[in-house]
C-alpha cells in the first residue's frame, strides 16, 4: 500500500468511528432522554432525511470545485459547532432542527471519503476494499469501546465520543490527497440527465427495497437488543462482530470479486439479507444476535462494495462523486427515512418479531426486481 494513502486510512478510521457513535447508540441516547419509541423513530429519520439533500449536493459541489478534500473539511468542522449544541437540546422540536443541521454536515463525511477512496484505488491502481476496510475497522473499534464506556459513564456523556473522533477525522483530511480532477467542466444540468437515466433510477428503486432493512437495523439493532434484555456492552459487541466481519469482506474483495459480475454478489447478498432478518424475527435471546451479526459483512460488505462497482461504471468520469452519493444517498438516505419511521412504528406495536418480518419481506421483493433486471440486462447485452 503507497504511503499516501495512509492519511485516507487514517481519515476512514475515524470518520467512520464519529459515525458509530451515532448509528450504534443515539436511539439508545433518546431512549435514555425519555422519548417514546415513535419519537424515537423520528428523531433517528433526521439523519437519513438530512441525507437525501446533503449527499447529492455535496457531491456535485466536489465535482463542480473539483475537490473532495476541502468539502470533508468544511463538513466536520461544521458538524463539530453543531453537535455541542445539539446534544445540549431537550425540547423536542428543537432537537429535531439541530439534528437536521447536524447530519446535513455529518451525513457526506463517510460517503465523500468512501468516494475519495473509490477514485484514489482506480486511479492508483490499488484495491478498494484494503483501504475501505480501515472504515469498517474504525466502525468495530469504536463500537466496542464506546458500548463499554457509556455502560461506565451513562449514554448521557455520548457526545464526548463522538466530538473527539470527529476532530481526530478532521486532523486526518487536511493530510489527505485529492484525487485527480477529470477535465470536463460539470454542470447541474449535466448531473440531473444522469440521474433521471432509466437504467441508474430502477437499478436504485432496487437497491433500496433490500437496503432499507439495513438501515432499520442500523436503528433500532440497539432498542432490539434491550428489548430482549441485554446490556450497551452487548450492543457495541454486536456491532464489533459485524463489522469485523465487513472488514474482512473488504480486505478479501480483490480476490472474488472479478470473477463475477458484481449483479451477482447484489443478489446473493440480499437473499442473505431475507435469511437474517427472518432469523431475527424469531429470536428470544440477546446474545443469539452475536451469531446472526457474521452475515453483517457477508451483507453489507459484498452488497455496498459490488454496488459501488456497479454505479462507477453507469457513471461519466467527471460525475464520479455525484453518481456515488447519489447511490449513498438511496442507500442510507431514502432507505434510512423509511426504516427509522416505519420501523419505529413497527417496534411500538409489533416489537422486533414484526419489524424484521417485515425487513425479510422487503428483502425478498428487492431481490425478486434486482432477479428481473439482472435478466434484461443481459438480454440487451446479448442484442447489442
Amino acid at each position: 500500500m503507497r504511503r499516501q494513502t495512509l492519511p485516507l486510512m487514517g481519515y476512514l478510521f475515524f470518520a467512520y468511528s464519529a459515525l458509530t457513535v451515532l448509528v450504534s447508540y443515539l436511539p439508545v441516547y433518546f431512549q435514555n432522554e425519555g422519548w417514546s419509541q415513535s419519537q424515537i423513530g423520528w428523531l433517528i429519520a433526521i439523519g437519513p432525511l438530512a441525507a437525501v439533500f446533503a449527499q447529492p449536493f455535496w457531491g456535485y459541489m466536489s465535482d463542480k470545485w473539483k475537490t473532495i478534500k476541502k468539502i470533508l473539511i468544511i463538513c466536520l468542522s461544521s458538524g463539530a459547532v453543531v453537535s455541542v449544541f445539539f446534544f445540549q437540546i431537550t425540547e423536542f422540536y428543537a432537537l429535531f432542527i439541530f439534528g437536521f443541521m447536524l447530519f446535513i454536515f455529518v451525513a457526506p463525511t463517510t460517503a465523500l471519503g468512501d468516494s475519495l477512496t473509490q477514485k484514489t484505488a482506480m486511479q492508483q491502481g490499488l484495491s478498494f476494499g484494503r483501504i475501505r476496510m480501515w472504515g469498517s475497522l474504525g466502525f468495530a473499534f469504536t463500537s466496542l469501546v464506546s458500548g463499554f464506556f457509556l455502560e461506565r459513564v451513562g449514554v448521557s456523556y455520548l457526545y464526548v465520543p463522538f466530538l473527539l473522533f470527529t476532530l481526530l477525522a478532521l486532523s486526518m483530511a487536511w493530510l489527505v490527497t485529492d484525487a485527480k480532477p477529470a477535465n470536463k467542466p460539470v454542470t447541474i444540468v449535466y448531473a440531473l440527465q444522469f440521474g433521471v437515466k432509466p437504467r441508474v433510477l430502477f437499478f436504485l428503486g432496487m437497491i433500496f427495497f433490500i437496503s432499507v432493512g439495513h438501515r432499520a437495523n442500523d436503528s433500532f439493532l440497539g432498542l432490539f437488543i434491550v428489548e430482549l434484555g441485554g446490556a450497551e456492552s452487548l450492543i457495541g459487541m454486536a456491532w464489533f462482530v459485524g463489522v469485523v466481519s465487513e472488514a474482512v469482506v473488504f480486505f478479501l474483495s480483490y480476490l472474488w470479486f472479478r470473477r463475477f459480475h458484481p449483479l451477482f454478489f447484489i443478489l446473493i447478498a440480499g437473499l442473505l439479507y431475507a435469511f437474517r432478518w427472518f432469523m431475527m424475527a424469531g429470536m428470544d435471546d440477546p446474545s443469539h444476535v452475536l451469531w446472526l451479526q457474521v452475515l453483517h459483512g457477508i451483507t453489507f460488505g459484498g452488497m455496498y462494495f459490488s454496488a459501488l462497482q456497479y454505479i462507477s461504471k453507469l457513471v461519466p468520469e467527471e460525475l464520479q462523486a455525484t453518481g456515488h452519493l447519489l447511490f449513498i444517498t438511496t442507500f442510507f438516505g431514502l432507505s434510512g427515512v423509511i426504516g427509522s419511521l416505519g420501523g419505529g412504528w413497527m417496534m411500538e406495536h409489533y416489537g422486533g418479531e414484526g419489524l424484521y418480518t417485515l425487513l425479510g419481506v422487503f428483502a425478498v421483493t428487492g431481490v425478486l426486481f434486482l432477479f428481473i433486471y439482472s435478466l434484461r440486462l443481459k438480454i440487451a447485452l446479448r442484442e447489442t
